[in-house]
């Protein structure tokens, strides 16, 4: 779910995504079976049966690596790649007819963000009780019901993937624990819910993917090993779909694109490897997806002035300057196309552009909504935002959890060192084409479905609308031309969950009450949505096959359909994320002067009891 667009420095970038979740060294692992490559000489597969999370009877998983050795990926990544990539996935079984059920891979987004948060707190089989001491709240609309469910945490260095093992403490600062690399060869010093040491990653930013072309090869060959080669997953329904979210909007159309143009080269004999095989592309899901900033770089001027919920992150004055700021001859959006150019032209002055749309643009809206004290992930929730709950972060440091997974190295939630590399070094979310790849995948049948919570600020649903609006394909204009019908649920007939413009293979939808990880809020209907787009029925109602005639009708301007707020959330500091602490609440962590519980602040607000009840 995090997205460092709105974060002008190195400094700031902190602000958001420190939060490694620590509190020992992980156990050596054990019980770990690891097969050696039929194909790629030095690269093998490690796995393990976790027996956590999904306990539903007869419905198995496993938590495991694809370990590719150094220089395995020199040709593909146009640079040397002199470090390993352990790559991380968790695998889970339909509940029903696995051997003949399709497959979903789910990616967060950051750039750097890890896929469990989606498993743990979105979409998973299992939610985690609010003393994060345990996975047993099974979740009814896990995505893994009917298809088999493949979360990846990538790129390397993100969550549980890894290059070398490094031991590290942490402590507080005004942004979050800050890890900082250890010798603990003469003892390991003393530790509490405010020191906390651990092994992780290098957190050098040489030692990953620096953009979404590099990240798309390292995720192919994971995904030629592991679809080929890992024992367990056997399909009688070959069907891939790719599901994604917040930075997915790049991850998304990058990655599925290029998958589909190795099945190209592969049938002209062209492939990057030798004995490379097909993949069966199906569904291209995107979830609050920033995909171009050029494109949807406006809207957040209008959202931020008339939102759904009627809360203004800034005034007509305010809202009429910064769209003049954006529009007039050489301003913000003029500096994004200069960005561009001289990232295509190799320009020596690249940086001093580029750091400037940084900036003056996003991190210019970061400030209008720390001012205005909303979260930036839902408006209608409060900047210290408890939602979703982030009780996975106190899970993830149980030694009995890291051992049941296998994994060598703590949970490292956002890595710095890939949001760095992403943000400063190539620019990669200022990039675009992410677009014109839509289109290319729409054009090659790929299935394309997006899919946007209306309450989220960081990639508003009107961003998101105007991009769909965008995609250069054969049936643009039917699209375009197709109008909003409500999106319906069996067991609420009567009520609309949201919105949906759909022609053919691709649609868009709104979410009524829902922040930037829609199925956390609204959770039947997210799930409705995923089961629609795999069964190949309408979005709306998931009563009609579609066909090239499939067009939705209704109004086709919905921007000034409003929105009952849900109600009120406080803050709540949970002590493994930042984000949740208000800032003289965190002065207390940092200082030692408060009391935590089970990772949260004692007194900080009542406590809270089911998942579900904020």
């Amino acid at each position: 779910m995090l997205f460092s667009f709105k974060l002008p420095s190195a400094t700031l970038i902190l602000a958001a995504f420190v939060g490694t979740a620590l509190c020992q060294f992980p156990p050596t692992p054990q019980e770990v079976k690891v097969l050696k490559s039929k194909f790629h000489e030095n690269v093998t597969i490690s796995y393990k049966k976790p027996g956590i999370c999904e306990t539903t009877p007869g419905v198995k998983s496993y938590a495991g690596y694809v370990h590719l050795p150094p220089g395995f990926l020199d040709d593909a990544i146009g640079s040397p790649q002199d470090y390993p990539i352990n790559t991380f996935f968790w695998f889970f079984e339909s509940r029903k007819n696995p051997s003949t059920a399709p497959l979903a891979i789910w990616l967060n987004g950051g750039p750097g963000g890890s896929s469990i948060m989606g498993l743990l707190e979105e979409n998973g089989p299992c939610f985690i009780t609010p003393d994060s001491k345990s996975s047993s709240i099974l979740n009814p609309w896990s995505w893994n019901n009917e298809v088999n469910m493949l979360y990846i945490d990538q790129p390397n260095q993100v969550g549980f993937s890894y290059d070398v093992l490094t031991n590290a403490t942490f402590s507080p600062a005004d942004f979050g624990f800050i890890p900082e690399p250890a010798d603990f060869s003469k003892g390991v010093p003393e530790t509490n819910v405010t020191f906390m040491v651990g092994t992780v990653s290098s957190g050098k930013q040489n030692s990953t993917a620096h953009s979404t072309a590099q990240a798309a090869h390292a995720l192919w060959h994971f995904m030629q090993t592991w679809f080929f080669e890992f024992p367990h997953y056997k399909p009688g329904d070959d069907r891939v779909s790719l599901w994604t979210e917040s930075y997915g909007g790049h991850y998304g159309p990058g990655f599925m694109r290029f998958f589909q143009e190795q099945n190209e080269k592969i049938d002209e004999g062209e492939s990057l490897e030798d004995g490379a095989h097909k993949l069966h592309l199906d569904v291209l899901g995107i979830v609050n997806g920033c995909v171009d900033f050029l494109v949807q770089g406006e809207d957040y001027f209008h959202y931020g002035f008339d939102n759904p919920y009627d809360i203004p992150i800034f005034n007509k004055s305010t809202y009429d300057t910064l769209l003049h700021s954006w529009r007039h001859r050489g301003g913000l959006k003029d500096q994004f196309q200069a960005c561009r150019d001289a990232i295509e032209q190799g320009s020596a002055n690249m940086s001093t552009i580029c750091d400037n749309v940084v900036g003056d643009f996003l991190g210019v809206i970061d400030g209008y909504v720390t001012e205005a004290g909303v979260g930036d992930y839902d408006i209608t929730h409060p900047a210290a935002d408890p939602f979703p709950p982030p009780y996975l972060y106190g899970y993830l440091t149980q030694e009995s959890v890291l051992g049941a997974l296998g994994v060598p190295v703590n949970y490292t939630p956002v890595s710095i060192a890939v949001n760095q590399a992403f943000t400063f070094d190539t620019y990669d979310i200022l990039l675009g084409g992410f677009i014109e790849e839509l289109g290319a995948l729409l054009d090659g049948g790929v299935k394309v479905h997006m899919v946007y919570g209306d309450s989220d600020y960081a990639c508003n649903w009107l961003g998101g609308e105007t991009a769909s609006l965008s995609i250069p394909h054969s049936h643009h204009s039917s699209f375009s031309s197709a109008g909003y019908t409500p999106l319906l649920i069996p067991s609420s007939p009567e009520r609309s969950y949201g919105l949906t413009r759909q022609h053919s293979n691709l649609s868009f939808t709104r979410v009524f009450n829902a922040g930037h990880e829609v199925p956390s809020y609204q959770p039947q209907a997210a799930y409705e949505i995923f089961m629609r787009a795999t069964r190949n029925v309408d979005i709306a109602t998931g009563t009609i096959p579609v066909t090239g005639e499939l067009k939705t009708e209704g109004r086709k301007n919905v921007r000034g359909v409003k929105v009952k707020r849900g109600k009120e959330v406080k803050p709540r500091c949970y002590v493994l994320k930042r984000q949740t602490c208000t800032d003289e609440v965190w002065e207390g962590v940092v200082n030692g002067t408060v009391e935590v519980r089970d990772w949260f602040v004692v007194g900080d607000e009542e406590e809270k009891g089911e998942w579900r009840d904020l």
